[in-house]
């Protein structure tokens, strides 16, 4: 029997090209952004060129070359941190948004979950954890007011357990001292260390035995999360 071929996925530069539509839809500013980082270091290449070449034009082609491969670069950045950014604004405010952001966003030092680890059923609001290089995190995902108690009683129990470990909190929600969702993988390296590499994988087997307290939903994927259509 002949062996059926596997049909082939979009190529590399389809798949950029539908990234930038959808980042262009969401976010307006992107094409100036992408503007401003490939032009800024193609001139600065090609006046570096010029300034010293001394009439070689092999050189100046070099410098110039070396701009334009670095604006490229730099534009590229700027388009995943753009799409990243207007992925996560799709579903900012929904239930199960920081499960995705600890789900795909995370850096391989920390360790979390999409899962929270305490849920009121009525409102919605959750807490999440990740234990990392700077201690255990507790992500609350609601206003303040509403999951001060969810985030009082996940404290304790933490520290109960790990009583030498430090704890902190982080909000995600509509309160102005929230943390926007697009900035909690950010904002939790900023954190100060304070375990090491081996102690932080011997903190998060603990942590497991606490459990969760009730079952619950998993997180969102905001890279396949269906846009809002506009009305």
């Amino acid at each position: 029997m002949a062996r059926t071929k596997k049909p082939k996925g979009p190529s590399r530069l389809k798949q950029m090209w539908q990234v930038f539509q959808m980042t262009r839809r969401y976010d307006k500013s992107v094409v100036a952004l992408i503007l401003l980082a490939f032009l800024g270091p193609t001139a600065i290449g090609t006046g570096a060129g010029i300034a010293l070449s001394n009439g070689n034009i092999f050189i100046l082609v070099l410098w110039i070359l070396i701009g334009v491969m670095t604006g490229v670069l730099v534009g590229m950045i700027v388009l995943g941190r753009r799409a990243e950014r207007a992925a996560y604004s799709q579903i900012e405010g929904q239930p199960g948004a920081v499960g995705a952001v600890l789900k795909s966003a995370l850096r391989r030092s920390w360790i979390g979950e999409e899962t929270p680890v305490a849920i009121n059923p009525k409102t919605k609001d959750a807490i999440y954890r990740a234990v990392g290089r700077g201690g255990v995190v507790l992500i609350a995902e609601g206003p303040i007011a509403r999951t001060q108690r969810l985030v009082d009683d996940e404290r304790r129990k933490t520290a109960k357990v790990l009583p030498n470990v430090p704890i902190t909190v982080l909000t995600v929600g509509p309160d102005e001292t929230s943390v926007k969702l697009y900035k909690l993988g950010w904002q939790m390296t900023k954190i100060k260390h304070a375990l090491t590499k081996s102690e932080v994988r011997i903190v998060a087997n603990r942590l497991s035995s606490l459990g969760t307290n009730v079952p619950i939903p998993k997180g969102i994927d905001p890279f396949k999360v269906r846009p809002s259509r506009a009305r």
